[in-house]
């Protein structure tokens, strides 16, 4: 028992451990919300796909993992400048929810 003990502690003390929250219902609406924003102007099929997995995401990681799709629409709309500079805005949204190695800007 003391070792289990021991093993807890050792694993929660370490660096970059953290014990991750869950987002509420107004948290994701944010998250969404910024989302949406970024690509407002595509209106096509698969932007009105893109909105809908947006739409059924339950948690800020799955969001963020919808960042590559969003790029995609925003580069074929416009160029891949712009893109860049509307998922590089979207960073502050998804602070304190992720783990900040796994937030990245595009370059």
């Amino acid at each position: 028992m003391i070792t289990t003990i021991a093993r807890i502690i050792r694993v929660s003390l370490k660096p970059g451990f953290r014990k991750s929250r869950t987002a509420s219902l107004k948290d994701l609406a944010t998250i969404r919300s910024a989302l949406l924003l970024a690509f407002e102007d595509c209106a096509n099929l698969p932007a009105q796909r893109l909105r809908l997995k947006i739409e059924n995401a339950k948690t800020p990681r799955e969001l963020w993992m919808l960042r590559n799709d969003i790029y995609l629409l925003i580069s074929q709309r416009h160029d891949q400048g712009i893109a860049a500079e509307r998922i590089n805005g979207l960073v502050n949204v998804f602070e304190g929810w992720l783990d900040p190695k796994h937030i990245t800007y595009i370059k």
